[in-house]
């Protein structure tokens, strides 16, 4: 999904592309298997938000630029926008020859017994699926393939893992429970919020952000209610039953814990604020976070996407266009900005174990913008912007922190079914394209 931009509002109606704000040029990504997907159009909005405004508003062309912003995105169909589904209104593989075929897993190559550690996990948003991929020679992408699929309900979103080896998966239908070490769907948790029909595509209905609490005995999962306020649900990881839910925001992009696992923060998307939840009583708190402002309303691009909790202050990073890095101290709701150099739309985001911040560029909204790309940001502010071919949706890091995965499944139309693969250490090397499910989107290394 994307969020409006009030400043890059501007013009981005249409088309992706691809690459960092860097002037150097694009060396081509070698690729373990060949890839096409033109990026097509694709929309998403929010309502402003009627929390107290905590964002320091930075002046620049983006915001010169809202007026023009605004009807470009009225012209390109920027609304709240009907929910895609597939005509029998459940959820089929979309595939089409604008995406590539799906990645199929090879079986032969399966692990026979429990599934090694190293192996990626994503969430297929395009099918039923959570696809489980070698990462190849030494992780690095090469000789990679997808191994083994599991069905767990319609249009997975976000997936976590536990130390034992289970996998919750937020889909339309409920949270699913995968033995990832058996690769085998346990249960399916449906939800106690009512959230429509069962369907696919950007807009559809269901869990879209979750996390686990640190000491593992709680999951939490945000459920999106086309067209209205969403939820977060508490399922408790022994019974797989939902124990408590909280309202928060429209569109619940993104779940994190505090890392005391006090609270619990969902980032709303179409309601420009995090949602704060106390994890014993439930009460909430909203907190603007809208260093663009909010006067884009349904129309707005620049709206939070994705957030990592900082663990030596608990502090929430929010990037923003690349261009400014929102960061929330959720105990004040004040909010700071940083700046960012890469200069193009931004939706997933991690830390590296030395506190590294890597953030998924998915392409330009408007014609200023720069090319899909991976920003990879140390502590102290420092950045570089790996540049990467065609639209990204979200990010994990390996546990040393030297290699970076990256999921082409994207929310929006002009997805990729794959992973890039950028190592971290070695700056002079080229991204590996390497071929994984159905529009993977979450994705964690087991």
């Amino acid at each position: 999904m994307t969020g409006a931009r009030g400043p890059r509002a501007a013009l981005r109606a249409s088309g992706r592309g691809e690459g960092p704000s860097a002037s150097a040029p694009r060396a081509a990504p070698r690729e373990a298997f060949p890839v096409t997907g033109p990026v097509a159009a694709g929309r998403d909005e929010g309502p402003s938000a009627s929390a107290p405004r905590a964002a320091l508003r930075l002046p620049g062309p983006r915001a010169r630029r809202l007026a023009l912003g605004l009807a470009a995105a009225l012209l390109a169909g920027c609304s709240a926008g009907p929910t895609e589904a597939a005509p029998d209104g459940r959820g089929t593989p979309e595939t089409s020859a604008a995406t590539g075929a799906a990645a199929t897993p090879d079986p032969s190559r399966a692990p026979t017994g429990r599934t090694p550690d190293g192996i990626l996990l994503v969430a297929d948003f395009g099918s039923d699926t959570v696809t489980f991929v070698d990462p190849g020679r030494d992780g690095s992408g090469n000789g990679g393939a997808p191994i083994a699929s599991v069905k767990v309900g319609t249009a997975p979103y976000g997936l976590v893992v536990g130390e034992d080896g289970r996998a919750w998966v937020a889909t339309a239908e409920g949270v699913a429970v995968v033995d990832t070490r058996e690769r085998t769907r346990l249960a399916l948790v449906p939800y106690e919020t009512e959230s429509g029909p069962v369907t696919t595509g950007e807009y559809r209905g269901g869990g879209m952000g979750i996390a686990l609490a640190p000491d593992g005995k709680h999951v939490y999962v945000g459920v999106n209610v086309p067209g209205g306020d969403g939820a977060v649900e508490v399922i408790d990881t022994a019974t797989r039953e939902v124990t408590g839910t909280a309202p928060v925001g429209m569109r619940p992009f993104d779940v994190d814990v505090s890392p005391d696992g006090r609270e619990v923060y969902a980032t709303d998307h179409d309601s420009f604020d995090v949602t704060a939840v106390d994890a014993g009583s439930l009460e909430t708190r909203r907190m603007e976070v809208a260093p663009y402002g909010t006067e884009g309303g349904l129309g707005s691009w620049l709206k939070p996407h994705y957030a990592v909790v900082r663990p030596e202050d608990g502090k929430l990073l929010l990037p923003f266009e690349g261009e400014r890095l929102a960061v929330l101290d959720p105990r004040t709701g004040e909010v700071t900005i940083e700046p960012m150099t890469a200069n193009t739309h931004q939706h997933g985001a991690a830390l590296a174990p030395d506190g590294t911040l890597l953030v998924v560029g998915t392409g330009p909204i408007g014609s200023d913008d720069e090319d899909p790309s991976l920003t990879v940001r140390s502590p102290d502010g420092e950045e570089r912007v790996v540049p990467l071919d065609g639209p990204h949706e979200d990010v994990a890091v390996s546990k040393d922190g030297r290699t970076a995965y990256v999921t082409g499944g994207f929310t929006r139309d002009g997805y990729w079914n794959g992973i890039t693969v950028v190592d971290l250490d070695d700056e002079e090397s080229e991204p590996v394209r390497l071929k994984a499910g159905n529009r993977p989107l979450g994705i964690v290394i087991l």
